[in-house]
């Protein structure tokens, strides 16, 4: 019997209060499950929040073997010119983080 694939989601929100966008992860057993998983989990999250909202935005990721400590869990692969510097700075590290 095959070893059970695993898939990592990735949704986008937006915290309109707060005026920041926020990426969260899901993992399950199979594409369609864990895109449903983290749809419904974002229904609940904004609905709980209140001033939040799902952009609808929703990436599906498949892992190599099951979820643990030290699994990668999201991989995205995005095509651009720009050197390291410029490219971490334009879409990660912008300097409007919140972290901690």
């Amino acid at each position: 019997m095959d070893e059970r694939s695993w898939y990592g989601v990735r949704c986008v929100f937006r915290h309109r209060e707060l005026g920041v966008y926020e990426e969260r992860v899901w993992t399950a057993g199979s594409p369609d499950e864990a895109i449903g998983c983290a749809e419904a989990e974002a229904g609940e999250y904004c609905a709980a929040l209140g001033e939040t909202e799902y952009t609808g935005f929703a990436e599906a990721f498949r892992m190599d073997g099951a979820p643990g400590e030290g699994a990668e869990v999201f991989s995205l692969m995005r095509e651009s010119d720009l050197p390291s510097g410029a490219y971490v700075g334009t879409f990660y590290a912008t300097g409007r983080e919140r972290t901690g």
